[in-house]
């Protein structure tokens, strides 16, 4: 019988900055990723989640984010959830200056982790070509941690991710009629 693995080294000798997906039909996907986020502001980084989806409606995050500032920084660029849409290219069009922006502010040198939360839907419904994406995590700065989320991550996706998470439906209180709680959904 094996005896207990060595637990990794924590004094910093091996700093890589990761590509991590949050995947799957299960709720927490986004939530994971704040989790990540207020772990990082606690180690007195910059953190900047833009969001692909979530646009002008209230949430908690937001308001949590204001209070971490500047070292949190929450962008909701969407207008909403695409599968109800009536404008694609619209959307496109948003998926795209979601993108141009993460991107733009992860090659600037200010963040030490960026999140881009619910891209897998704008690689879903083709509003960004893949190609684009996984280029950039193959040029992203090398210390920098990338964080993306969202249902149905493409396989070429999860191939180039450190680590990926699936989050798995067991049950939702939304299916039993409960409605969506403040500080719990948003």
């Amino acid at each position: 019988m094996a005896g207990p693995q060595t637990p990794p080294r924590l004094d910093g000798s091996r700093r890589k900055g990761l590509i991590i997906v949050h995947t799957g039909n299960g709720k927490g996907k986004t939530t994971a990723a704040l989790g990540l986020a207020l772990r990082a502001v606690g180690h007195g980084w910059r953190v900047l989640m833009v969001q692909f989806i979530k646009g002008g409606w209230h949430y908690g995050e937001m308001d949590a984010a204001k209070r971490l500032a500047p070292e949190l920084t929450i962008t909701p660029m969407g207008e909403g959830f695409t599968w109800d849409t009536k404008n694609p290219e619209r959307d496109a069009a948003k998926a795209r200056e979601c993108w141009e922006y993460g991107v733009q502010a992860a090659r600037s040198g200010e963040y030490q982790m960026v999140i881009f939360d619910e891209i897998n839907y704008a690689l879903a419904y083709g509003y960004l070509p893949l190609d684009e994406v996984l280029a950039f995590l193959k040029t992203k700065p090398e210390s920098l941690h990338v964080i993306l989320t969202g249902r149905d991550a493409p396989k070429e996706l999860i191939d180039a991710a450190d680590t990926v998470t699936e989050m798995r439906e067991i049950r939702h209180a939304f299916a039993q009629g409960v409605k969506a709680q403040k500080g719990i959904e948003f």
